[in-house]
């Protein structure tokens, strides 16, 4: 931010004197004070060189005040509290022969409002201060001070909760000393105290309540200059640049005035008073001489420190609310140790006075506390028709996933078992009750009928039988699962239909870019603006204990730093064992997250935490096939961009070859986010088109179904081609695939290796890593070591690379390529090339997998279902696999078995 500088005309202020901007101050002017008359003339000199309408306010003047050794230069106090600050080292220094070492360091710019004379030489500057500045440099000290100066004004942010709540602060304290001086008036005053104008404070009430949250600044320094202070707790006040700052010290003062008021006239209890009746007792002193006028809602001295039962209409909505407080938290059905601490609490409030700072605290919190849903559920009774209902919502919203669905119906099963035993445990208890009753009444008959028998009261607790029932209950402990995968393969959109087929509510927590541990677990109630975590938040907004959580991008949650480690506060939340006492640490009470079905989603697992990782069930969902494309495109995305786009079902229809000329042409991703952006750009073409024909009235004209040529016509050229790259083979380049962990998509990736006269020499490149190049050497060995079995040499003992240099390239130089497991894409590639034969260029073999051993042995990999379905959409034919990897195959969609003939190695 660019700040203002200014060469300004300086007047040092007497000692003990501190002007700050928005008030004005009579500075006089003696014959001690030549500095000021020269002033004075250069000021009207500047006037006079703007015309005839030159005016004297319109030069801007600075007004500094003089230092003291026990502040600092920034306005850091230099003493500790309690100690007498010794005034005699600035008593003797005169403003008008101060030197530069004598002036703070800070001031204001002012401008001259008013000449006062006053006879025999001598006049007064009324001077009203604009703006505070720094005193960067001093140019000049004789006859007067000049002085190069830097503007500071007041950055107030409208968004900024925290200085909201100190502006809010700031007028509760400015209005509380402005009451108790007015009830001060009423009370007998000290001897030789001054007398109070009930005008004076009438003003002061109302230009407290008229300054805006823009005009904190402002309100701060005028309450500043109102309270009892000394020359360098101004300063500190002075040299306050930041409002928040700024305030906090005033709101310091403040209270120290409000203190010893009180302290002084004996103050008991304190009630907040309306204006007007304060104005009418203030009219008649005569009538407190003696009494207090017997007026409704007034009770400024109870007897016997009483509390006043006043009637007066704030009083009244006070109790009022408090009242439906009470009421709310009773409605909550608290656990018994959080109701003893909310009445405790309660008690507290009750004897508050609600200008009080810790009466708004206590009351936000007994508000939080009565807003969870502490026993509130929504009922799962599940019925017969419960699985078949909710599989079919699931179907319904999704297609395919058949990993996570089987799994919800799993925990619907168990649910629904779960209540059918508890239901029959119910019965047994009731009825166990219901005999116990009746044979403690039979009992009781016979002791009366008997009169020699003694009477003994049946035990207050459960029998062994009622208690050994009761621990038969089945209790819920709801899953936490973790759906990864790819972005656009539908985990938020999933997390809504498990909430439909329940029946719960829903809600959803975005963790992505949490870097604050508080956000988690909340605030403390000692801090400002304190708030409760992000877990509570969302309890509140459903209001039951049993909703539905969606904690989305947990894998984009901050590491650890300053502010704590937000993943290390999800282990209590997510961790089954610990979160039904879930502390927050606003709320300061155990809360239980147990009932609560939290969903994460995740795009990598690399980012996630080990312990973390570890409480949640990993449910991986890969991308999309072609065929699983198809039909969400035909069931759902088309449907909705039709809807989204003013269209009707009959004015574009969409049929199998249009849709799938998108998907292989104009997309390749996991999910299906770019394939809804295309479909949206054809529909909204198609819009233009039947808007043009509509309003030229030519809709006999108009084709609502799409071709492969008008797909063509829309969206361009195609991106994609179906097939791979190279539709030529040549000897030492091999079609490999790959698994992007990041996108959780399959790739090609080429192999090229060429050979060149050299002495043996291996050259990698393509941002190859560590592991990778190790694969190669490894993969070379055993090419050298079998090259004589592979017919590449005429005798065993010929060393193939004695006379030749090799280089092994992977196309696509910008991206980082690694991986444990590449030497079988690497020893074809390299046999091809030293015996002449090319390899078909619609074969593959996986780069990341298929690590060949120095034996030649092939080991299993992982991520074939990506891998696979990455090289059915480039076009490859044949696929080589480790031999292990054969019960990989078994969970392939038809379309891959079908497409591709899959060979399995040692």
């Amino acid at each position: 931010m660019v700040r203002q500088t200014a060469s300004l005309p300086i007047i040092p202020l007497p000692r003990g004197s501190v002007l700050l901007p928005g008030l004005i101050q009579r500075v006089t002017v003696t014959s001690s004070r030549p500095d000021i008359p020269a002033l004075l003339a250069h000021v009207y000199e500047r006037a006079a060189t703007k015309g005839p309408d030159g005016r004297i306010d319109a030069v801007p003047i600075a007004c500094v005040p003089l230092a003291s050794p026990h502040v600092g230069p920034n306005g850091q106090l230099l003493i500790s509290n309690g100690e007498e600050v010794d005034s005699t080292q600035l008593e003797d220094i005169n403003p008008a022969t101060a030197r530069k070492s004598d002036l703070f360091n800070f001031g204001v710019a002012a401008r001259i409002v008013g000449i006062d004379g006053r006879g025999q030489g001598e006049f007064a500057l009324r001077v009203e201060g604009t703006a505070r500045i720094r005193l960067d440099s001093i140019t000049q000290e004789r006859p007067f001070f000049e002085g190069s100066v830097t503007y500071f004004n007041d950055d107030i942010l409208p968004a900024d909760k925290q200085l909201h709540e100190l502006f809010a602060l700031l007028k509760s304290r400015a209005r509380e000393l402005v009451t108790i001086l007015r009830i001060s008036s009423l009370l007998p005053r000290a001897k030789g105290g001054p007398p109070l104008a009930p005008s004076v404070t009438k003003r002061l009430e109302t230009l407290i309540m008229r300054r805006e949250f823009k005009e904190a600044g402002i309100l701060a320094d005028f309450m500043a200059n109102l309270v009892e202070t000394t020359h360098e707790e101004k300063l500190e006040v002075l040299a306050a640049l930041d409002v928040k700052v700024r305030i906090t010290k005033v709101i310091e003062l403040l209270e120290r005035q409000v203190g010893g008021i009180k302290n002084n006239f004996k103050i008991t209890t304190f009630t907040s008073v309306p204006v007007q009746i304060l104005d009418r007792l203030n009219e008649n002193p005569s009538r407190r001489q003696n009494q207090f006028p017997n007026m409704p809602g007034v009770g400024l001295l109870p007897p016997q420190g009483q509390m006043p039962g006043g009637n007066d209409q704030d009083g009244d909505q006070e109790a009022s609310e408090l009242d439906e407080l009470k009421q709310k938290l009773q409605n909550a059905k608290l656990p018994q140790e959080v109701q003893k601490t909310v009445d405790r609490e309660l008690r507290r409030l009750q004897k508050m006075m609600p200008m009080n700072q810790e009466y708004q605290v206590t009351r936000n919190w007994l508000e939080t506390l009565s807003e969870i849903p502490w026993a509130a559920v929504t009922d799962d009774r599940l019925g017969r028709d419960t699985l078949a209902r909710a599989r079919k919502q699931l179907d319904d919203d999704h297609y395919g996933l058949d990993k996570v669905k089987k799994r919800l119906i799993e925990y619907l099963a168990v649910l629904r078992l779960k209540q059918s035993i508890n239901d029959g445990v119910n019965e047994k208890i009731l009825k166990a009750e219901q005999e116990e009753g009746s044979a403690a009444a039979t009992e009781q008959v016979e002791e009366v009928e008997n009169g020699d028998r003694q009477h003994t009261p049946a035990p207050a607790h459960n029998s062994p039988k009622l208690e050994l029932l009761k621990s038969q209950r089945m209790v819920d402990k709801s899953p936490i699962m973790l759906l990864v995968g790819p972005p656009g393969v539908g985990k938020t959109s999933l997390a809504k239909s498990v909430a439909t087929a329940l029946g719960r509510k829903f809600h959803r927590i975005s963790l992505g870019g949490v870097r604050d541990e508080a956000e988690i677990r909340g605030h403390r109630r000692t801090y400002v603006a304190a708030m409760p975590g992000l877990i509570v938040q969302g309890l509140r907004k459903v209001g039951v204990a049993n909703p539905v959580f969606l904690l989305d991008e947990i894998d984009k949650v901050g590491v650890a730093s300053v502010h704590g480690d937000p993943s290390a506060a999800m282990l209590e939340v997510l961790d089954p064992e610990q979160n039904h006492t879930f502390h927050d640490h606003y709320v300061g009470m155990p809360i239980d997250l147990s009932k609560i079905l939290f969903i994460a989603t995740a795009n990598s697992l690399d980012t996630i935490p080990a312990p973390l990782l570890d409480r949640m069930e990993t449910i991986y969902i890969p991308g999309y096939t072609t065929l699983e494309k198809r039909h969400i495109a035909m069931q759902h995305l088309v449907p909705k961009q039709i809807k989204v786009n003013g269209l009707a079902e009959d004015q574009v229809i969409f049929d199998q070859d249009v849709v799938s000329k998108i998907i292989e042409a104009y997309t390749r991703e996991a999910g299906v986010r770019n394939l809804e952006r295309e479909i949206g750009s054809v529909c909204r073409a198609k819009a233009v088109e039947f808007a043009e024909a509509k309003d030229a009235e030519q809709l006999d004209s108009y084709k609502a179904q799409l071709s492969v040529d008008d797909v063509e016509n829309i969206l361009g050229i195609e991106r994609f081609e179906e097939e791979i790259a190279e539709k030529t083979s040549r000897p030492g380049v091999v079609t490999g695939l790959v698994a992007y962990s990041s996108g959780g998509n399959g790739s090609i990736l080429f192999i090229e290796v060429a050979d060149m006269p050299g002495s043996g020499r291996v050259q990698l490149t393509g941002k190859l890593g560590d592991v990778l190049k190790e694969s190669v050497e490894v993969a070379l060995t055993w090419v050298k070591a079998h090259a004589f079995e592979l017919g590449l040499t005429p005798e065993p003992t010929t060393d193939i690379m004695k006379e030749r240099s090799i280089h092994v390239h992977c196309p696509s130089g910008a991206i980082p390529k690694d991986g444990p497991s590449s030497g079988i894409g690497q020893a074809i590639a390299l046999i091809s090339l030293l015996s002449g034969k090319p390899v078909p260029p619609t074969m593959a073999m996986t780069v990341a997998q298929g690590e060949i051993s120095l034996r030649g042995k092939v080991t299993a990999v992982g991520g074939i279902k990506e891998k696979l379905i990455g090289a059915l959409r480039a076009g490859v034919k044949t696929v080589l696999l480790p031999a292990q990897n054969r019960k990989d195959v078994k969970d392939l969609p038809a379309e891959v078995k079908d497409g591709l003939e899959i060979l399995h190695v040692r």
